[in-house]
Parts: C-alpha cells; sequence; structure tokens
C-alpha cells in the first residue's frame, strides 16, 4: 500500500474516532477493528458494527487486516450486525474468563493467527492484545517469545 492510501485509512480513523459514525465492518473480508476504550479493548470482526452509542468512550481504533466499512442500509442489517457484535464480544469474554493470564495471552494470539494470519498479528502491539484479554503487554511479550523459540 502506498504512503498516500495509508495516510488516508488513519486519516478517516480518525474522523471515525471523533465523529463515531455507525458502521458496519465488512463481512466478506477478513478484517475488523479493535476498538480501544480508556481501560480494555473490544475486537469487531466481520460482520460487526461498530461506532453510535456502544462506542462512545472510543478512545483510538487499530484496523486489522484489509479494513472496509460501510452504511447499513435498513434497521434489518443493523440488527444483524449488532448481533455479530455482541458474537465477538462474548468470544472474547469467553477467552479472558480463563484466570491464568499467560494461557490467555497464547489464547488470543492463536485466535488472531487463526482469523487473519501470523503476519497480521505480529504487527499488533502487545499493548493492543494485553487491552483485548486483561493481561500486562509483558505476559504477550513472552508468550511471543516462547512460541518464537520453538
Amino acid at each position: 500500500m502506498n504512503q498516500n492510501a495509508q495516510n488516508n485509512i488513519y486519516t478517516a480513523l480518525d474522523k471515525f474516532v471523533q465523529e463515531k459514525p455507525l458502521l458496519i465492518v465488512n463481512p466478506k473480508k477478513k478484517n475488523g477493528l479493535i476498538l480501544i476504550k480508556k481501560y480494555y479493548a473490544e475486537f469487531a470482526g466481520p460482520g460487526a458494527i461498530v461506532g453510535g452509542f456502544f462506542d462512545q468512550d472510543l478512545v483510538d481504533v487499530i484496523p486489522v487486516g484489509k479494513l472496509s466499512l460501510f452504511l447499513p442500509q435498513n434497521s434489518s442489517e443493523r440488527q444483524k450486525a449488532y448481533l455479530l457484535r455482541r458474537q465477538w464480544v462474548k468470544l472474547i469474554k469467553q477467552i479472558t474468563s480463563n484466570p491464568i493470564p499467560h494461557e490467555r495471552a497464547q489464547v488470543i494470539l492463536n485466535q488472531f493467527e487463526h482469523w487473519f494470519d501470523s503476519n497480521t498479528a505480529q504487527q499488533l502491539p502487545d499493548e493492543v492484545f494485553a487491552f483485548l484479554v486483561g493481561v500486562l503487554p509483558d505476559t504477550i511479550k513472552k508468550t511471543r517469545d516462547l512460541v518464537n523459540r520453538l
């Protein structure tokens, strides 16, 4: 991707963080948004709705994969996207319900490699994964290091 295209994505995402329009993550592509809140992060994968009322406390966003967002066309499309957002939240909640931090770190890294690919997962900062599953960034780093040594 050329530098101008990269800058346009980030400009549009900065505008998204400020205005929080109601959009849907394209369900036909491997993409998503990590929604950074004040004390935690959420992942909105393919088909999930983002913005609007539920993301008023949004601080920042990180695109994952080739991000593609679109406006919902009707209430049925919005309702389906809300249900998918809830599914993504439930999936992350399942991961965070594990009381062992190292295992939470391992599972979230494995999931992102499965949903996308190892290169995409490697590009995401330790702090972002830590925010997603409630561990320290150092726990993510140690988990990555352990996998890379094997």
